[in-house]
């Protein structure tokens, strides 16, 4: 463990009544390293924030270290960290798809620092929420679920939702036909471009191929992530919030997956699922009122249950 490292050193927060500290712990050889935010009158129930992607605790825009701050100033308790291979944490870098082992161990740490808690909620972004797909029905502790834009990529399903997304809509901006008019346009690259994407969407899902369940009922590592996580939230006994971004592909291509899929909308039309969008925010909400009405959301969703 480094040098500088003081588990209980005291971080003065914004609010000048809850505390903000540093806390590291092992996941397997590797030490992992996270924010722990503690309001002064601690409630039942605390958020483990886990960061997806090439990303760590603070978050685009402070997006991470904002929403932490915001429920503790709310008197529900947080944890913000790295995963191993990222930010401050040791190890190799890993997916989403490998990160059961780091999110437990945040977890046992969360409660031993935090051991008036009764349970806790999850609340990931993009590859973040499908690792919380994957992770929650394992765990008994997890009760919730907060899924800002989840991804669910495939070749095929990025593809259709460029097509019907981005194309359509970009032959409806002037900028475009501009280029057009001045000899500025790429009429090879642009059919390229298309032709590749139409093949794509075109083309036989081979993933399938290799789908079915595995000994346990789950789908084989091998099924399509769509397919997967449907059984991860499936098997999940919690309640659980959705917040979509309006103007985000990787949103856009959950929506467009959610309407034809029967199994989707039935899962999500549950009482236990409650859904929110932002119809002109981004993929990270990087705009202060969409960051506001994320956190917000999150903090009255979590203490109406």
């Amino acid at each position: 463990m480094p040098l500088w490292y003081q588990p209980r050193l005291a971080l003065i927060s914004p609010d000048m009544n809850n505390e903000e500290r540093a806390v590291a712990f092992q996941c397997r050889e590797s030490w992992l390293y996270g924010i722990l935010h503690v309001p002064e009158h601690i409630g039942p129930r605390g958020v483990l924030i886990v960061v997806g992607g090439p990303q760590y605790r603070v978050g685009s825009h402070r997006q991470f270290t904002l929403l932490a701050r915001h429920l503790a100033a709310n008197g529900i308790p947080a944890m913000r960290f790295d995963c191993r291979g990222m930010g401050d944490s040791e190890g190799e870098p890993r997916t989403f798809e490998d990160m059961e082992e780091d999110v437990r161990s945040a977890i046992d740490t969360f409660l031993e620092e935090v051991p008036t808690l009764e349970d806790l909620v999850i609340w990931g972004l993009c590859d973040a929420a499908s690792a919380a797909l994957f992770y929650a029905h394992r765990d008994e502790r997890v009760t919730g679920l907060v899924l800002l834009n989840p991804w669910v990529r495939t070749d095929h399903g990025a593809a259709k939702v460029y097509l019907k997304h981005y194309y359509m809509a970009r032959l409806l901006q002037p900028d475009l036909w501009n280029k057009i008019r001045q000899g500025k346009f790429s009429y090879g690259k642009a059919i390229g471009s298309l032709s590749q994407i139409v093949g794509s969407v075109l083309k036989e899902k081979k993933e399938r191929m290799t789908g079915g369940n595995a000994d346990n009922g789950e789908p084989h590592a091998t099924a399509p992530l769509p397919e997967r996580m449907l059984a991860g939230l499936s098997r999940f006994n919690g309640k659980t919030l959705l917040i979509l971004s309006g103007n985000d592909l990787t949103a856009q291509e959950f929506s467009d997956l959610v309407k034809g899929s029967a199994k989707w909308q039935r899962l999500l039309s549950s009482p236990a699922v409650s859904r929110q969008e932002i119809p002109e925010a981004n993929h990270t909400f990087s705009r202060q009122k969409w960051k506001d009405q994320v956190v917000t959301w999150t903090s009255a969703w979590i203490r109406s249950w």
